[in-house]
């Protein structure tokens, strides 16, 4: 290949010509796609009559799709597809002849009822990457039970870890198990499909939001482990490190993060308080720890002196972790975030860029978020249907059109 066809694929993305079946729906799934998708893979998203439901999830809207949709299925193809029909599943047969991942998040054993279960699908094509997406897995005291992102932070520990003792256990405001289970899913297909160069094969994989869930439980798990006591609520407080949590200033919020004992000293240098580097009191991080409350007094008195944007600019200038505590318009319109090309438009839509940056292989925004089986004509003409035959499906109820069932 020259090095002028080897840049011209290069820019179409480090995972063209890669062609995924995109079966899932809500928001573990379709985040996983989209990050395949901005990277170049063809996905093709494949609905059920009724469509995929977050598509209602609003206000707010755009036409007739919520932003909650929106946010999450750029670059993809839509189409319709009732696959508890038997000529549903042709379709999808025929289409997988050509696909290296499947993904979906159907309740384990679905596919088994319907006649193509991975033990089929994985011997009539070798080379597929089956992945599979659900709340607890197929087996165990919950095996086939669903799963939803604020259950498993219940069921985890999540919620029982966050808060402060005068809230109680919170609920984390983003749906963090759902978007990490479609980061691990996506993970899991990039590795599925590295080792399928060596072997040749295809494999099945899964990911759970419950193994999801445990797995993030970061430092607590690894704290448990070590003296066997649950997490107490700390708030916005670290269990393992002090100081970090918020602090008022004369204008805003910030919050300082310290993670070792000589980026406490280089702090208080900062601040004008080189003395607290050597308190006995504060000086190894074991000791904050037990003397909090009187740090976190001595630190108060200081920022409160301060705005905070300048004080945030200035310690992280001298590399200090410190940061305003900001809006989500603040974050979205932030000077950095505009010099980066954080925020990507086009048409009517805007959104949040890849956060996936390779020097050659850059993502790209190709596709706006599609309408309701917006490709049917297209993909299916792809697989060698012909306009007639389309027609007959869409007619019998196969292939939706473009409007969904209620």
């Amino acid at each position: 290949m020259s090095s002028e066809a080897a840049s011209s694929e290069a820019a179409l993305g480090a995972m063209s010509g890669l062609r995924v079946i995109d079966l899932t729906r809500v928001l573990g799934g379709p985040y996983c796609t989209q990050i395949l998708a901005d990277h170049g893979a063809d996905v093709i998203k494949v609905e059920p009559p009724a469509g995929d439901e977050v598509r209602e999830w609003g206000p707010p809207f755009h036409e007739e799709d919520a932003a909650y949709f929106v946010g999450i299925n750029r670059n993809k193809r839509s189409i319709g597809l009732d696959l508890a029909s038997e000529g549903g599943r042709i379709v999808l047969l025929k289409m997988l002849e050509t696909a290296d991942v499947l993904i979906e998040n159907f309740k384990p054993g679905t596919l088994e009822k319907w006649g193509i279960g991975n033990d089929v699908l994985s011997k009539k094509f070798p080379r597929l990457v089956h992945c599979r997406i659900c709340g607890f897995g197929a087996d165990g005291p919950r095996g086939g039970n669903p799963g939803y992102d604020a259950i498993i932070q219940a069921m985890t520990g999540m919620i029982a870890a966050t808060g402060s003792p005068e809230s109680g256990p919170m609920r984390i405001g983003v749906p963090l198990v759902d978007i990490t289970t479609g980061l691990y899913a996506a993970i899991g297909i990039l590795m599925a499909l590295s080792e399928r160069q060596r072997s040749g094969k295809g494999q099945f994989l899964e990911t759970t939001l419950y193994e999801t869930g445990l797995a993030i439980m970061h430092p607590h798990t690894a704290n448990y482990f070590m003296h066997g006591k649950p997490p107490s609520l700390t708030g916005n407080e670290h269990p393992n490190l002090v100081p970090y949590a918020i602090f008022p200033t004369k204008t805003d919020d910030i919050f300082i993060g310290v993670g070792n004992d000589g980026t406490f000293r280089k702090l208080a240098k900062e601040i004008g308080k080189p003395e607290l580097g050597t308190d006995p009191r504060f000086a190894r991080n074991k000791d904050r720890i037990a003397n909090r409350e009187a740090l976190r007094a001595e630190l108060a008195a200081v920022f409160s002196q301060h705005e905070a944007e300048p004080l945030c600019n200035r310690l992280l200038a001298a590399g200090l972790p410190a940061g305003p505590v900001q809006k989500i318009d603040q974050a979205l319109t932030n000077p950095h975030t505009i010099a980066r090309g954080d925020i990507i438009e086009k048409d009517w839509y805007k959104g949040v860029a890849s956060p996936i940056r390779l020097d050659r292989s850059k993502p790209s925004l190709r596709r706006l978020p599609p309408k309701f089986s917006q490709h049917s004509q297209e993909v299916l003409g792809e697989f060698g249907y012909s306009k007639a035959e389309i027609d007959a499906m869409v007619e019998k109820g196969t292939v939706c059109g473009p409007e969904r069932k209620r």
